[in-house]
């Protein structure tokens, strides 16, 4: 039996969904032979935070001697195990393997000669291929038939059914051509997007040429509910890349109708209607509809995850939904109550899935915004670990910033000093000493000289005023979800940021 490295025996096993490994527990007591020790492993790598083979040693083989061959033994038939029980979880939960898995007993029973018990089976996997869009097993299936037929020298059947059959065969070809079609459309569009940010005007020529596709004129040309989401798809992306807010709303919202339409096919892969649902909430932030944001973040709690990506993507497009309708609105409260359901949910997965700007950026804010300052430091200090790369410049830019806020909150004078010193430093160095930014370090330097309440009160409103001004032009900072200037009028007026907030959303929805 071939050697399995431990690290991907602990991959496979902690990337099992938990419905997964319950399965596999009672696939394994149905078979004979090492029952005790390959549970036993199984258990003690579930249970592993990080990968540790020397602690698993010594779980299953205590005090007695371990021999290498035996251990590796151990491990392979453990690995294979796990996918056996795999492929029989699948077959039960999955339309495509109960399909392959029909024609292979067609398989078996045409070897046997067993023609009638072939067709009962070919007839009843006709119809789920069918209804499921299962396009290239429906032509295995017509194959079959005409095997069968031949095998059995039924003249009458081939001459009564074959036009049938290659009727039906040519239309399951000209869909699976049509999604061919519109699949190399999203991918020829996605290549363009991704090869060049700049959104420059040759490349929305570029963009404008691919949707032009003939195609891609009318929704009544895409074959088949796999070729109509595509359809959507493609709009989708190219709307969204060219900035247009308003018909990216409009097919997000055809997308998700489309995908519910067909809850049979959605039951097969959610991972497209996870994507959607984020995308949708996307859009409906940039116009302002909070309502449907609302309704939308909902839907997530009723998907059924087929996978642990599936689980993963969820957590993660939900609660940066959530947080940040929180946040736009002032619901400081429910934001906390959110986050701390959320740091209890993601424990059981790898940290490094949650583990980025977004995030902390997130849990920065929320507890900013109901005072808990402690923890808003350590989500900070945690952001400011994450590495550093050119695409991450911006937000560590913002991080020192908002680090230097919070200090200012927490009245850490003496470190506010050495703070302000290595905070000019590294935004000279990155170039990125724009006016905000300048001017909230003046700002800092000014509060640390001794001034009355008054005096401060004084600085507080000149720099509320240039924010003001700065930010109706371009040179302002990407301050994003934290918004400086209600900050200053909480320390202005003595408001919380919280209130202000909700004031702010109360006041723009009337």
């Amino acid at each position: 039996m071939p050697k399995t490295p431990s690290n991907k025996l602990f991959s496979l096993i902690k990337s099992l969904s938990g419905s997964e490994k319950r399965y596999f527990k009672l696939f394994a007591n149905t078979r004979g032979g090492k029952t005790n020790k390959y549970i036993q492993l199984f258990d003690a790598i579930d249970r592993q935070e990080t990968f540790n083979e020397e602690k698993l040693k010594r779980l299953i083989y205590g005090n007695d001697p371990i021999e290498s061959r035996k251990y590796s033994e151990l491990k392979a038939y453990l690995y294979e195990l796990i996918l056996k029980s795999l492929q029989a979880f699948d077959e039960k939960t999955s339309v495509d393997f109960r399909l392959k898995n029909m024609l292979q007993s067609v398989r078996v029973l045409f070897k046997r000669s067993h023609f009638e018990d072939c067709k009962e089976i070919l007839k009843k996997s006709k119809k789920l291929a069918f209804k499921y869009e299962q396009f290239n097993t429906i032509i295995d299936i017509l194959n079959w038939e005409k095997n069968i037929a031949y095998a059995e020298t039924d003249i009458s059947f081939l001459d009564k059914k074959l036009p049938i059959i290659n009727k039906e065969e040519e239309w399951c070809l000209q869909r699976l051509q049509n999604i061919s079609e519109y699949r190399n459309i999203f991918f020829q569009l996605l290549l363009s997007i991704r090869k060049d940010v700049s959104r420059r005007k040759e490349q929305i020529e570029e963009l404008k040429l691919i949707i032009d596709h003939p195609l891609l004129e009318v929704f009544e040309k895409a074959k088949s509910h796999t070729a109509q989401v595509l359809f959507y798809r493609i709009f989708s992306v190219y709307y969204f890349s060219i900035s247009d807010v308003d018909s990216f709303y409009k097919t997000s919202q055809k997308l998700i109708s489309l995908l519910e339409s067909k809850k049979i096919l959605l039951q097969e892969n959610v991972s497209e209607y996870i994507a959607v649902l984020n995308n949708h909430v996307i859009s409906c932030g940039k116009l302002n509809k909070i309502s449907e944001i609302r309704d939308t973040l909902e839907k997530y709690s009723e998907i059924k995850p087929i996978t642990i990506d599936d689980e993963l993507k969820i957590l993660r497009q939900y609660y940066m939904g959530k947080f940040s309708l929180c946040i736009y609105t002032g619901e400081f409260e429910e934001g906390y109550s959110a986050l701390l359901k959320h740091k209890k949910q993601i424990k059981k997965f790898d940290p490094g899935f949650f583990n980025n700007n977004t995030f902390y950026f997130q849990y920065f804010v929320i507890y900013f915004g109901v005072g808990d300052y402690g923890n808003a430091l350590k989500s900070l200090n945690d952001w400011l670990a994450l590495p550093k790369n050119v695409e991450r410049k911006d937000l560590q830019n913002l991080a020192r910033i908002l680090n230097l806020i919070i200090h200012y909150e927490l009245e850490n004078t003496m470190l506010l000093e050495s703070l302000l010193r290595s905070t000019y430093r590294f935004l000279s160095k990155e170039n990125r000493l724009f006016e905000f930014e300048k001017k909230f370090l003046n700002f800092i330097r000014e509060s640390l000289k001794p001034h009355s309440k008054k005096e401060l009160k004084k600085v507080l409103e000149i720099l509320l005023k240039d924010f003001e001004e700065l930010s109706k032009t371009s040179a302002k900072g990407s301050f994003g979800l934290f918004d400086m200037t209600v900050w200053l009028e909480s320390k202005i007026s003595g408001t919380t940021y919280a209130e202000i907030m909700k004031n702010r959303f109360l006041s723009s929805q009337n």
